[in-house]
């Protein structure tokens, strides 16, 4: 056997024993070292450190513990349920009141974290019980929920496209701004086809009960001015920055969350065990996302030493595609993929055989980046993984799971015309970075 089969082989082998539901991060180091060492001997050992450590120098994955942390600082705070409460207070005469603040919450939320499973579970325990109270329909519901909650890996600063960018040789912040205006118009989607369906059929989403409608309204604006407005002019600021080039993300992280954590704080709202909490899932993240990147830039390093990647490169441009169908084959294997496995194996793994290829066809990297993420974002809501409808089920167990998968349909048909939009229009992701 040629050492560059040999390298599909390991490829497949890594792939077959994910899915059966081994550790990724273990898989993949041991796949490396084993199949490393048959073919290229005690080198390996010498390969594995040197990316070990080209891994830990890397300043711009330092920024990941700051995103993180700043996520879980709000999210432990209480500062989202009260721009929610406010929200949905200040649109309570409005018929689908509820989606739209959801909807909201979750865009601000997601220029705070990365993390879909703590945005999910965040939106389901401040939105369910209300919706359930107001006769909200269920699959909507769940649908707005699932969706908003996977904006967080599209929305910068978000930790996926902090990864990605070194992985395919981009800088993050080109990342950042090509990621901004289809993050905002998926959002635009989602509540425009919330709003319109609620406008044909207000039962879908009725205007708040009387009893929960506010007396005055003066009390909800100066609770949202002066309660949330701060955080989000952090968040906000911070974003701004890295967009404009004044800072790196990884000093911008760190300004940002300093920011954060001082609001928060200084608000009252932000206890010691919370802290620890926010510090903890902070600190298992971040090592798990490190132990990952590290793990997979060894597995890459040993694909390429076997001439695995070439190879594969060259086989599939000998097919002489057009440049269009072989994207649309890239990401239809990526949305594919996307069904069992997170986002993390997919760009560590898949994306480095990809970018040669998509190199070769001559298509924009910053461009094909945004649309995986945009593709990545819709596999959350695909069943029959779709692991997001877990997470909302654990936090609101009076929806059935079928209602739940019903409801993510619809809003990921609408990802798949952003995903559209953006095959179509380019520039909505290449426009921003051009700027900069």
């Amino acid at each position: 056997m040629s050492q560059e089969i040999l390298g599909l082989v390991a490829l497949g082998v890594l792939f077959a024993v994910i899915f059966i539901g081994f550790p990724i991060a273990f898989t993949l180091g041991f796949v490396s070292l084993a199949t490393g060492y048959y073919a290229l001997g005690p080198v390996v050992f010498d390969l594995a450190v040197l990316q070990t450590y080209s891994v830990m120098k890397d300043t711009v994955l330092a920024a990941i513990p700051f995103f993180l942390f700043m996520g879980f600082l709000l999210e432990q705070s209480g500062i989202m349920e009260r721009l929610f409460n406010g929200i949905q207070q200040l649109l309570a005469r409005l018929n689908g009141s509820l989606y739209l603040a959801v909807l909201i919450t979750a865009t601000i939320f997601a220029a705070a974290t990365g993390i879909v499973g703590s945005s999910v579970t965040l939106l389901g325990v401040m939105a369910g019980p209300s919706m359930i109270k107001s006769g909200y329909d269920p699959k909507m519901s769940a649908g707005a929920i699932t969706a908003g909650g996977t904006l967080g890996i599209l929305i910068p600063p978000s930790v996926m496209l902090i990864v990605m960018g070194p992985v395919v040789g981009v800088p993050a912040t080109d990342l950042f701004a090509a990621a901004v205006i289809p993050g905002l118009m998926l959002s635009g989607l989602f509540i425009a086809w919330t709003l319109i369906r609620c406008w044909r059929d207000p039962s879908l989403g009725p205007a708040l009960p009387e009893e929960m409608r506010p007396k005055s309204m003066g009390p909800v604006i100066r609770d949202l001015l002066i309660g949330v407005m701060p955080v989000i002019v952090v968040i906000l600021s911070t974003l701004g920055v890295i967009l404009i080039g004044a800072a790196t993300p990884t000093d911008a992280g760190a300004i940002g969350c300093l920011g954060t954590f001082l609001l928060t704080w200084g608000s009252g709202r932000l206890t010691l065990p919370k802290l620890r909490r926010a510090a903890y899932a902070t600190l298992e993240i971040s090592s798990m996302i490190l132990l990952l990147v590290t793990a997979s830039n060894l597995f890459g390093a040993v694909f390429s030493r076997l001439g695995s990647a070439d190879f594969l490169a060259q086989a599939l441009t000998s097919l002489s595609l057009p440049p269009m169908l072989m994207l649309l084959v890239i990401l239809a294997l990526i949305f594919v993929l996307g069904w069992p496995l997170e986002w993390v194996p997919i760009v560590l793994i898949v994306m480095p055989i990809a970018v040669p290829i998509v190199t070769a066809a001559g298509i924009d990297l910053v461009w094909f980046c945004t649309l995986v993420a945009v593709t990545l974002q819709t596999a959350w809501l695909s069943p029959p993984v779709a692991l997001s409808a877990y997470f909302l089920k654990g936090v609101v167990p009076q929806w059935e799971l079928k209602d739940i998968y019903a409801g993510m349909v619809q809003f990921m048909v609408l990802q798949l015309v952003g995903v559209g939009l953006l095959l179509i229009f380019p520039k909505l992701a290449t426009w921003l970075p051009s700027v900069n």
